[in-house]
């Protein structure tokens, strides 16, 4: 009796091992786990998996300028070059078509001010709040136009870096 008593009190009742505790909760993490991911992942449909990526840009949902608007209002076009946008202001008649034209080595993305919200123009309805909105990068070599059919003085900037930018003045 002697020994039990010993053998009792030395170890204590309902003492276990470190390793045997660890492998305990570690059972029940993965038990857990386990149920999460069935009644929550599993029930809503799976994991979607990521479309895979591509080279190819999406396409813009904005009208893009036909060879006939760029040739026709030649001198609507506003560059993009390293330097910024060129020329920064540029005054049209209501209903003309300004041509943004990327000639740099990096991507840019035409906006109405301000930034972020690019809400300055009264059209609403574009990918943020205005029309006029590239909703998207215009790669190196590539254009976007716009439309202007409201009259005023409208300050845009590129997205990607809004330090740059100018005035498109509609009469």
């Amino acid at each position: 009796m002697r020994y039990m008593e010993n053998q009792t009190s030395a170890s204590g009742y309902g003492k276990r091992p470190l390793w045997q505790r660890i492998l305990i909760y570690l059972i029940v993490a993965i038990v857990v786990y386990g149920g999460i991911y069935y009644f929550i992942v599993q029930k809503n449909g799976g994991y979607t998996p990521a479309p895979p990526e591509t080279s190819t840009p999406p396409k813009q949902e904005t009208p893009q300028a036909t060879p006939a608007d760029i040739s026709a209002n030649a001198q609507n076009t506003v560059t993009y070059t390293d330097a910024g946008f060129s020329p920064r202001n540029v005054t049209i008649k209501k209903g003309e078509v300004v041509v943004f034209k990327n000639t740099t080595s990096h991507d840019m993305h035409v906006a109405s001010n301000p930034h972020p919200m690019h809400s300055d123009y009264p059209m609403m309805g574009g990918c943020v709040s205005s029309t006029f909105d590239s909703c998207s990068a215009i790669l190196p070599g590539e254009s976007w136009s716009f439309t202007f059919d409201t009259v005023g003085a409208w300050e845009y900037h590129n997205h990607l870096n809004s330090g740059e930018g100018g005035t498109i003045t509609v009469k």
